[in-house]
């Protein structure tokens, strides 16, 4: 390299990165369900995800759940055309609504580490409800499995395949 006069600089590491980082893993909550699913009954463990429901248009519908892991009910969900964060919050909000004097202070919210669970907003409604949050390990489905069970049979049992707008997905999953 001498001979050419080459240089080859080293990169530094970015600093922000490393802020990101930090502050990404300070909100991931442990995983308290342990895939015990069943063992503590009706409305103790609750578990909550986002399914991509594929419209003809090339689009994505989005689906928020909340289902009993005891009952395998669903007891909340919500569609959108967006993947903000507004309807994951609103379908906790339908849930403390729906099942509000149903709810345990040892309630369980249990859910992946994707970015609306990791957000503050949503461990704050959990807060504000008196809902405590549990987190599957990174990468592991089998840490939510019911939920996920729930979401490959339902989209075997809707017939989605002439859907082209979000309003007849909402047709085909009517809201209460």
């Amino acid at each position: 390299m001498k001979k050419y006069n080459l240089f080859c600089p080293i990169r530094k590491p970015n600093p922000y990165r490393k802020i990101l980082r930090d502050m990404y893993a300070g909100k991931i909550a442990s995983n308290e369900v342990n895939r015990e699913f069943r063992e503590h009954g009706a409305i103790a463990i609750l578990l909550t995800d986002i399914t991509y429901i594929k419209r003809c248009d090339g689009k994505f519908t989005y689906l928020s759940t909340i289902i009993d892991a005891y009952t395998h009910e669903v007891l909340a969900y919500v569609l959108s055309d967006s993947l903000e964060i507004d309807f994951v919050l609103q379908t906790i909000q339908q849930l403390v609504e729906k099942h509000g004097d149903e709810l345990k202070t040892d309630t369980l919210i249990h859910s992946d580490q994707g970015s609306h669970y990791t957000s503050y907003a949503f461990s704050d409604i959990l807060k504000s409800n008196n809902l405590r949050q549990s987190m599957s390990r990174k990468a592991n489905c089998w840490d939510n499995a019911p939920q996920e069970s729930f979401f490959g049979h339902m989209k075997d049992e809707i017939n989605i395949l002439n859907c082209s707008t979000h309003e007849e997905i909402c047709d085909i999953i009517p809201l209460e």
